[in-house]
């Protein structure tokens, strides 16, 4: 109770956001998925006339944009967010195939992390520091986990001013 008033909002005296740009509103708004440092809320949303990926900043309340991120004739799904919400990994489905996409928010690319894979794929997840990207697959005939790396060189999603730790050293 306390997170729907406090995301809503009862207060008449708090300036509201428009319609388009609320988070509760007359659109039908689905799949929830929230970043690790709470700020930053994923969803799938039609409130723009087309079933689509929107980010909402729960600081600022409002929408963020998205260049690049929701294309036409593309079905997108199944959004989760990496710690501050860089990185974004959803289900892109074109002509009802399913890739799990991965969006960097700072550099406004998508990447399909599983082109060229043969077997469908759903409900994709993101690691905290968006180097792991957890997925369900139908390799066997049957659904399995499979985990994809995206390699120790890319560029971690943490806070600002937090150290990285290394590997633990082997003696």
């Amino acid at each position: 109770m306390a997170i729907g008033m406090g995301l809503g909002g009862c207060d008449a005296l708090t300036p509201r956001p428009p319609l388009a740009q609320s988070l509760n509103s007359r659109f039908n708004d689905e799949q929830p998925s929230l970043s690790g440092d709470g700020r930053w809320l994923a969803l799938v949303s039609n409130r723009n006339g087309t079933r689509e990926i929107v980010v909402y900043d729960l600081r600022n309340n409002q929408l963020v944009a998205l260049p690049g991120l929701n294309q036409a004739n593309v079905i997108a799904e199944s959004p989760s967010l990496s710690r501050t919400g860089r990185y974004l990994v959803y289900l892109s489905s074109v002509q009802g195939r399913p890739d799990v996409a991965l969006y960097d928010r700072l550099t406004r690319k998508t990447d399909l992390l599983t082109l060229n894979y043969r077997q469908w794929v759903r409900n994709p997840k993101i690691s905290p520091d968006g180097r792991y990207v957890a997925f369900e697959t139908a390799r066997r005939g049957q659904w399995d986990i499979e985990i994809f790396d995206r390699g120790p060189q890319i560029e971690l999603d943490i806070p600002d001013g937090v150290a990285i730790e290394g590997p633990p050293n082997q003696p």
